[in-house]
């Protein structure tokens, strides 16, 4: 007898296992709870298998078979996505899932945008997206977990390809009010007078001190936060000066006070704004229009990462 099940009750099933809990897997997959406990029930009597322990307290833990039907879950829903990409590169069309990872640090400022457009051009592709650090990316571009990385030429494994987007100066980022707001550029070696607030995401916070260490100074640092839009607003109330290599389109923190941006004199080598992808990840056609799409609406932005039109 014919087993049987759909892909959405085990797209809800993986989610609930990588959550361990019904309710955040409702709000990942935007799906009521009851929907999603409904589709679990359905697995573990189609299958005649105890999928979860369900604990009160401590919402839901794999049991040892279900370990193992997740590790084969994941499988068959990866196969079903290259079938869906099978179908669009016959086809010539762009469609199926694509899954974009980018950088906390500009993720705001960019990838909203970029998305808007291309779901508008591109309408038979579900995007998903998730930002996190460098390090995240890298994991899960690996685990095919994501298709495309938006991220910086920062320790990308040779594993894995960068393809170059537009290369960004590092900036002093200061209060409307501080001493140096007035200066066209700065040294490391006047910064290091005043306090630093620092952007403290693993491997861009090696990027950032290794500025400071070529110059042989050491920073004040008074403030940390792995926040870019708390960094922002830590800096326009007067706790510190930072660097960034972003500049979004307004010179406004979040809580709406000025910022000056002043480039950084002697500093290390520009970041270089990409894309990380694994082998072959352009044969695949959702992936290769995002990548031609952004390449082209970026560079008509004009930002992040250069003076905004009348702007020093």
């Amino acid at each position: 007898m014919a087993l049987r099940f759909t892909l959405r009750q085990l797209e809800y099933f993986v989610t609930v296992g990588e959550q361990g809990s019904i309710a955040q897997a409702s709000a990942i997959v935007n799906v009521s709870s009851p929907s999603i406990s409904a589709a679990i029930s359905q697995l573990e009597d189609e299958f005649g298998l105890p999928l979860f322990v369900r604990k009160h307290a401590h919402g839901l833990s794999l049991t040892q078979a279900g370990r193992q039907f997740m590790e084969q879950a994941r499988k068959v829903l990866a196969e079903a996505d290259n079938l869906n990409r099978l179908a669009g590169a016959i086809s010539g069309k762009v469609q199926g899932p694509l899954n974009i990872g980018c950088l906390l640090t500009f993720a705001q400022v960019l990838l909203p945008a970029l998305r808007r457009d291309y779901q508008r051009k591109h309408v038979d592709v579900q995007v998903s997206q998730i930002e996190c650090d460098q390090q995240t990316l890298i994991e899960k571009l690996r685990r095919a977990e994501i298709d495309v990385a938006l991220s910086y030429d920062l320790e990308v494994p040779p594993d894995l390809n960068f393809i170059p987007l537009r290369s960004l100066p590092l900036y002093a980022v200061v209060a409307a009010e501080h001493p140096l707001a007035k200066y066209k550029s700065v040294t490391v070696e006047t910064l290091v007078e005043y306090p630093m607030v620092l952007l403290d995401l693993p491997i861009s916070r090696t990027y950032f001190m290794s500025t400071f260490e070529r110059a042989g100074v050491i920073p004040k640092i008074v403030e940390r936060t792995r926040d870019m839009a708390v960094m922002r607003s830590l800096v326009a109330n007067g706790f510190g000066f930072s660097v960034a290599n972003i500049r979004p389109h307004s010179d406004l923190s979040p809580d709406g006070r000025a910022l000056r941006f002043i480039p950084l004199e002697g500093a290390t080598r520009p970041l270089r704004l990409g894309f990380i992808v694994p082998e072959g990840a352009r044969s695949v056609l959702s992936v290769d229009a995002f990548i031609a799409h952004a390449s082209q609406t970026v560079t008509k932005w004009g930002y992040p990462g250069l003076p905004l039109p009348g702007k020093a």
